[in-house]
């Protein structure tokens, strides 16, 4: 089958890796003129550590990570005020944990099956029109292709959904955040493994020490509005008016972002569609953030990603050319469990802008008792903790 991929994020090149390796003859679309390096800082560990793991990949993507060793809250004046070892973590996940910018992890994947795929860069589907035996598709470059299936992977704002399901009002769910990242090199100081927090309250900027001197910085903050500043010099105001009057190394992070040409800005929302419309319509289906984003503030996100690509693939796969029983499949097995997860990330959320000077106290006490691996393991075991069983589709079975 001729299966067209849009979004070379993680899910979409997960999803690639595994239908290539099922013999799927499969083409992916992306919007970006190239793979999209970098971003904001993840956790990466559970399900889709397990499957990164059968991918062979495993070792590069260690070689790409960080092994975190300290959180550290700051104050006003740079003292710490809160935090826990890193090692909490890795006793309740058993040591597969592993933290990275999300755009290594994408390339990662997306190294392994370049040579294996078709990858069309600067483009992006125009309009979708499915048959009884195709789906054609306009390209805005105006090429016009033909293939059996099209899966939308390209993330919370998916084009994809919006051609086939609707506009995203219909599905987004906004959290009351807003988030923005950026890194620049040679900023000091540097705090090698230790990722860096002041929190005010309703806000919170943080650093982490990357690879070839560079730093990675992200803001987090409370937004009533789901609007968006216009352009990328309304993000930066809106940042520094936000930022501006902050302690600890607030001043010199915004005289570095002023450097920045490169900075992610968005709303922190979920994605939910009810399952009775699922996330397939005809031959069209949705994987990853275009089906089911979680919301950035969960920190799961990119292992949930791969997970969906895997069980689709598989079930596609499985399902010898009956691609409507294996988008049903696929529904039926994954759509409960990221229920779950959305609730859980509805919890999470707070942690990072508390409404409170008294949320705000209270988090830092949590923070200092994570350290105690049995309050670690209460406090996070559960939502860290995947329960579900993935399949095992190298062993075609019906």
């Amino acid at each position: 089958m001729r299966v067209l991929i849009s979004g070379a994020g993680i899910a979409g090149p997960t999803l690639a890796f595994w239908l290539a390796r099922y013999g799927f003859e499969v083409t992916i679309v992306e919007v970006a003129p190239e793979l999209r390096r970098g971003g904001y800082i993840i956790d990466f560990w559970g399900g889709g550590y397990d499957i990164v793991e059968r991918m062979n990949l495993l070792a590069e993507v260690r070689r790409r990570g960080y092994m975190v060793r300290e959180v550290r809250v700051v104050g006003r004046d740079g003292r710490r005020v809160a935090g826990f070892s890193a090692e909490s973590f890795g006793d309740i996940t058993h040591g597969r944990f592993i933290s990275l910018p999300r755009g290594e992890l994408a390339a990662a994947i997306f190294n392994s099956i370049e040579k294996q795929v078709e990858s069309i860069f600067a483009d992006a589907v125009e309009s979708i029109e499915q048959s009884d035996k195709s789906v054609r598709v306009l390209l805005k470059s105006g090429a016009r292709r033909e293939f059996d299936l099209v899966i939308g992977a390209d993330g919370l704002h998916s084009r994809t959904r919006a051609l086939i399901f609707g506009e995203a009002a219909r599905f987004e769910k906004y959290l009351g955040y807003k988030v923005a990242a950026f890194e620049v090199c040679g900023y000091r100081p540097r705090d090698e493994l230790v990722y860096v927090m002041y929190t005010q309250v309703g806000q919170q900027v943080a650093r982490f020490a990357l690879n070839e001197d560079r730093t990675m910085f992200l803001f987090t903050f409370a937004d009533k509005g789901a609007g968006m500043p216009a352009g990328f010099s309304e993000q930066k105001d809106l940042l520094r008016k936000r930022f501006g009057t902050g302690g600890w190394e607030c001043p010199q992070i915004l005289e570095a972002l002023d450097r920045t040409e490169d900075l992610y800005f968005d709303r922190v929302s979920q994605i939910r569609m009810a399952p009775k419309e699922g996330w397939s319509k005809g031959r069209v289906a949705l994987v990853g953030d275009a089906a089911f984003c979680v919301s950035l503030l969960a920190g799961q996100g990119s292992a949930l990603a791969v997970m969906a690509a895997y069980v689709l693939a598989g079930e596609l796969y499985r399902a010898n050319g009956d691609y409507r029983r294996a988008f049903v499949k696929y529904q039926e097995l994954f759509g409960p469990f990221i229920l779950k997860k959305q609730q859980a990330a509805l919890r999470f959320a707070g942690t990072f802008a508390p409404k409170s000077q008294f949320a705000l106290f209270m988090r830092n006490q949590i923070m200092n008792l994570m350290g105690i691996r049995w309050i670690a393991n209460l406090a996070f075991g559960r939502d860290l903790a995947d329960r579900i069983a993935i399949p095992d589709y190298e062993t075609k079975t019906t």
